[in-house]
């Protein structure tokens, strides 16, 4: 299979437990079991076998910190695409995001909030996945939930239940 169409892989993930307050919700932070269990999300992702080269982050602290800490725990080194649109999108604005990720991307991992990314992974599953992952994805979208799905059109032409779904985990670290 070439290159071309070979299928494409999407990770949509939930940013790991932050702190309860601060000055806004936009700085919030990472508290020690987010950092702990963002980390056990790249584990985890490596394990798969995913190497991302393209991450789609919202710009508010928590999420990059998971995008971080998923590179920490993964060993990737890869610097993130920070969104500030992605932060409030709601799921029709956060797919609109994915489809401009460049043609060329391979596997892309797009790291923001509920519940924007459990409505995008609903949204995306083409109901043919793996049907543990699609029930465990069906049991909610808690911080550090992961879903990683096979994606075999351009990303500009990604549509609803046009994806499917190969793995879902709650990383806890």
């Amino acid at each position: 299979m070439s290159s071309e169409t070979a299928p494409r892989r999407l990770v949509l993930a939930r940013h790991a437990q932050a702190v309860g307050a601060a000055a806004t919700d936009a700085v919030r932070e990472l508290s020690a079991r987010g950092r702990r269990d963002a980390a056990a999300a790249g584990r985890w992702l490596a394990e798969l076998g995913v190497t991302p080269d393209h991450a789609l982050v919202s710009a508010a602290v928590r999420t990059s910190q998971t995008w971080d800490q998923m590179c920490a725990g993964a060993g990737w080194e890869l610097a993130a695409d920070l969104d500030r649109g992605l932060y409030e999108a709601g799921t029709d604005a956060a797919l609109d995001l994915v489809r401009l990720v460049p043609a060329q991307v391979r596997t892309l991992v797009v790291v923001g909030h509920n519940p924007t990314i459990g409505s995008l992974a609903h949204v995306l599953d083409d109901g043919d996945g793996d049907p543990e992952a699609v029930t465990a994805l069906l049991g909610g979208y808690p911080t550090s939930a992961l879903t990683v799905f096979a994606v075999s059109t351009a990303w500009a032409d990604l549509a609803e239940e046009s994806a499917t779904v190969l793995a879902h985990h709650v990383a806890r670290g």
